[in-house]
């Protein structure tokens, strides 16, 4: 325990030592968190789309028809109407199209997007038909303002953590190698996992400072809905860091420069997770070989459920397979980092 304590002695005054490198890892993340939170908007395709119509007539068969045949929309068929809001906090559908019998529309969405919100309102006008003239209304469910920020709240911190959480334990352990400071350690008596731990732990607590950060501009600046759920964010946020800096580890021991650590953990991760993760493009819209692949992004899973508790106020049952992956992939890979680090 003497020895793990004193490595996270030396670790952590060897960061604060470079304030300079230190005062970046805590202000790009804020910048980026307020630059992504008000800036992007994207077109949707294939919006997934329910209809409830209580008196079936020859102008709601139009309609139907209209819905079934835009190359925007997928028609998932007729519903009822108390089975919409269920339908849409499963995810099965995006927004649904409620024809009451005097003829007034109605449309209910899932604003936990607000880019496919705002795409799948605008679908749904253009199919009812004008002459009608009967009043439209609309709802957005979990985002009422239809703010982008709570689209790309979640997703910024999922770019974040594992870009700077692996980029700073790659860069350290190969600078490490660099320098030759590792090797001393290696053939001095401490064991290799006390080696990991020692280096690994200062940059959780880096993390964790990150996170308490964004989550406060995250409530208060962005205006993110806040609850009980704030705790499972924590947790999950938790695992995911862990295995960001799993993933940093993993990078330190399959190079020998810095150079070559920082392009891999910052420029190999950075297109992956900004463009396959659902940051910013919906996965549902991407080909299915993407798709697929898009299942190995850790990002992906991180962002999901930041979505359903931050968004949606879901509580942590909901995330349950989201936060089972990310656990099995921290396991998976910082066990072959750490077997990787020994040899």
């Amino acid at each position: 325990m003497n020895t793990l304590s004193a490595i996270i002695k030396k670790e952590s005054l060897q960061i604060l030592r470079d304030r300079r490198t230190a005062a970046i890892i805590i202000l790009i993340p804020m910048v980026l968190l307020l630059l992504f939170g008000f800036a992007i908007s994207t077109e949707v395709k294939q919006v997934r789309v329910a209809a409830a119509i209580e008196r079936p007539t020859d102008q709601t068969r139009l309609i139907i028809q209209r819905l079934d045949n835009n190359e925007y929309l997928r028609f998932e068929g007729m519903v009822t109407q108390p089975e919409i809001e269920p339908l849409l906090r499963q995810g099965a559908i995006d927004a649904a199209l409620v024809i009451a019998d005097n003829g007034s529309s109605q449309i209910i969405v899932d604003a936990a997007n607000p880019t496919i919100a705002q795409s799948a309102t605008v679908y749904l006008r253009s199919a009812i038909n004008p002459a009608a003239g009967a009043p439209v209304e609309m709802r957005t469910l979990y985002n009422p303002q239809m703010l982008s920020a709570y689209n790309f709240g979640p997703g910024i911190m999922g770019t974040i953590f594992i870009l700077v959480c692996a980029m700073m334990t790659s860069i350290s352990i190969v600078g490490e190698k660099e320098t030759g400071t590792m090797n001393l350690l290696l053939v001095s008596p401490v064991k290799p996992r006390t080696i990991i731990f020692g280096k690994l732990i200062p940059y959780f607590a880096i993390a964790c400072i990150i996170l308490a950060i964004m989550l406060t501009l995250g409530y208060s600046v962005l205006q993110l809905p806040l609850s009980s759920s704030v705790f499972s964010v924590i947790l999950v946020s938790m695992v995911y860091i862990c295995l960001s800096l799993s993933i940093g580890l993993l990078v330190s021991t399959l190079t020998d420069s810095r150079m070559v650590a920082l392009l891999i953990s910052g420029m190999v991760f950075m297109m992956p997770i900004i463009m396959l993760s659902g940051m910013i493009y919906p996965v549902d819209n991407m080909p299915k070989a993407l798709q697929a692949f898009s299942t190995i992004i850790p990002a992906r899973w991180y962002i999901a459920a930041m979505r359903k508790l931050m968004i949606q106020q879901l509580p942590l049952s909901r995330v349950l397979t989201e936060l089972a992956i990310l656990l099995a992939m921290t396991a998976l890979i910082l066990t072959i980092a750490i077997r990787k680090f020994k040899k």
